[in-house]
C-alpha cells in the first residue's frame, strides 16, 4: 500500500524565515510564515536574563517570608 500526500494543500514551507523580537532582536528560523513578530525572546524574557522581579501586592510576599520562617521555628522546636 502506497499513501500519497495530496498535492496543492500544504502551506509554504520558508528556510529563512525570520523571527523579530519588540527587543530588535532577530532570529533566522525555518516555518511556514515569512516574517514572524513576537513580544518577547530568549534575549529578553526577565527569567533567562536574570533580571526577574517579584511584584508585591498587598504585602503577599511578606506575608509568606513570615510563615515560613514562623513554621522553620516551630521544626526546629519539634526537634529537640
Amino acid at each position: 500500500m502506497v499513501l500519497r500526500m495530496k498535492k496543492e494543500i500544504h502551506p509554504a514551507y520558508y528556510t529563512d524565515a525570520t523571527v523579530t523580537c519588540a527587543c530588535g532582536a532577530k532570529y533566522q528560523i525555518a516555518g511556514t510564515m515569512k516574517e514572524i513578530r513576537v513580544e518577547i525572546c530568549g534575549a529578553c524574557h526577565p527569567f533567562y536574563t536574570g533580571n526577574e522581579k517579584i511584584l508585591d501586592t498587598a504585602g503577599r510576599v511578606d506575608k509568606f517570608k513570615k510563615r515560613t520562617e514562623a513554621s522553620k521555628k516551630v521544626a526546629s522546636k519539634s526537634k529537640k
